[in-house]
């Protein structure tokens, strides 16, 4: 006998039953789980009507070179800083890089990793000024351990640094809805962190957003561990309270490499985060492109920390949702997740502000990490600073094979990384190795024969070569 399919209320009351008695999760996270989903079954998706889409103005998407110059004396500066937090979004682990741990703990430069820099970065704010600018880190439970070891050796810094973790979800089993820890899954596959949109509920349980309040601090600063661009800036800050806005985005012009990022769009009065996922088919290629959809979220956001706490605390912070299938023990699996830049729309007076491309470096795979590591880039006080000496805006488009895709494998190819301030693309395959001082020019193409070790000699130049073996360098 056909078992009757469930109404989406019965889904939703077994599940609360369920959910219940999972003792791992705390009743916030229990009420924020449930919340999601109820969202989710009642199909409140939100569908853009495309032809009210706007392009918005200069008031609402700032163009950064017309914001005020900052406060010229120290003591005007510390006082703005004493106003701000940066927290890092720590929760990815380095796994597509073929690292264990956390993702900032991959070394970027010079023996630092990410994590080394940013505290570096923040600790010569906090002596030039006599400020205090804390880190806050949000791990997930994927990484907060490690992290906690980590950050014991920044102890004597002259810095406040504080984890928290961002809620622990239980992975939905397709077939019946039921929570996949209740299936016996009890190891870290039954469960999921629930996207970067969970920071500002996580902020509030963790009791870190009444703490900081209380301390006088006013706005946070929240960024990518990974982007190395994203660093504090005093004339966004300044603007921000200038002006009263309690939300600010940070976009940036997009390339053809970034067609598929989100963009801002003023809708129905509001500005607002556009996703490709909510573009109606027929308009996807539209979406993409440069001409019509000139900018993109860079995932650097600004916002008030009291605007947070009001609208965390009247549940309203209704971000779109975004269904993420995965699948565990060949068991087909759902995992609901929200995007904080979705979050523009609830706030007052919300902005964009399109800054240089400079504040987007984010290192995502091993051919970021080899632009960061070469003489495009010098370090000076933590800032990896872009070498004046590159006379193109763009960076070189980089694309390395699978050979080079762990970061231990890339390191172990590369005797020192080549120079490339004149180089505009790189294309490497199959089994290449490369010696120290090598310079690349123009457009390099490198591809090994099959089953043959490809050696690129010690102090060459490539210049507009394309190389199958020896012969040709």
């Amino acid at each position: 006998m056909a078992t009757a399919t469930l109404t989406d209320t019965e889904k939703l009351t077994k599940l609360q039953a369920s959910v219940a008695g999972l003792n791992q999760i705390s009743e916030n996270e229990k009420f924020g789980f449930i919340n999601l989903v109820s969202r989710y079954l009642s199909g409140e998706a939100q569908h853009v009507e495309w032809s009210k889409i706007q392009t918005p103005t200069d008031e609402v998407v700032v163009p950064y070179e017309r914001l005020a110059p900052t406060p010229d004396t120290p003591e005007e500066t510390k006082k703005l800083l004493d106003k701000l937090v940066v927290l890092k979004l720590n929760g990815g682990l380095g796994t597509t890089m073929g690292c264990t741990g956390p993702k900032s703990v991959i070394e970027v430069r010079n023996g630092l990793t990410f994590l080394d820099l940013i505290v570096i970065q923040i600790e010569s704010l906090n002596s030039k000024y006599g400020c205090n600018v804390p880190l806050l880190l949000m791990n997930s439970f994927n990484t907060h351990d490690d992290t906690q070891k980590i950050v014991e050796k920044y102890s004597k810094s002259n810095i406040e640094i504080h984890t928290f973790n961002q809620s622990q979800y239980p992975r939905l089993v397709v077939e019946d809805f039921h929570p996949l820890p209740c299936k016996g899954v009890t190891g870290k596959d039954g469960w999921y962190p629930p996207g970067h949109g969970d920071v500002f509920p996580s902020l509030m349980n963790s009791c870190k957003l009444d703490a900081l309040l209380a301390k006088g601090k006013e706005y946070v600063f929240i960024a990518n561990s990974d982007n190395l661009g994203a660093i504090v800036d005093l004339k966004i800050l300044n603007h921000l309270i200038n002006n009263k806005n309690e939300y600010c985005m940070e976009v940036t012009p997009k390339t053809l490499a970034d067609v598929k990022g989100g963009t801002l769009i003023s809708y129905e009065g509001k500005v607002q985060l556009l996703e490709i996922a909510q573009v109606p088919d027929e308009h996807v290629n539209e979406f993409k492109s440069i001409e019509k959809f000139k900018i993109f979220n860079t995932n650097n956001l600004w916002v008030n920390l009291s605007a947070i706490k009001r609208l965390v605390e009247a549940d309203a912070l209704k971000m779109e949702i975004i269904p993420n299938p995965k699948e565990v023990n060949g068991m087909k699996v759902l995992q609901l997740e929200t995007a904080a830049g979705a979050a523009i729309r609830f706030f007052h007076n919300a902005i964009g502000i399109n800054v240089p491309r400079s504040r987007f470096l984010p290192v995502k795979a091993t051919s970021d990490l080899l632009l960061v590591q070469s003489d495009l880039y010098t370090l000076t006080d933590g800032f990896v600073i872009r070498n004046k000496a590159r006379t193109n805006p763009a960076n070189p488009s980089v694309e390395l094979g699978p050979e080079f895709k762990k970061v231990g494998d890339f390191l172990r190819r590369f005797k020192s990384i080549p120079s490339i301030i004149e180089l505009d693309s790189l294309k490497v395959s199959g089994d290449v190795w490369f010696g120290a001082n090598i310079t690349l020019k123009g457009n390099v193409t490198i591809a090994a024969k099959s089953g043959v070790k490809l050696e690129i000699p010690d102090g060459v130049v490539l210049e507009n070569k394309s190389i199958n073996g020896p012969e040709d360098i």
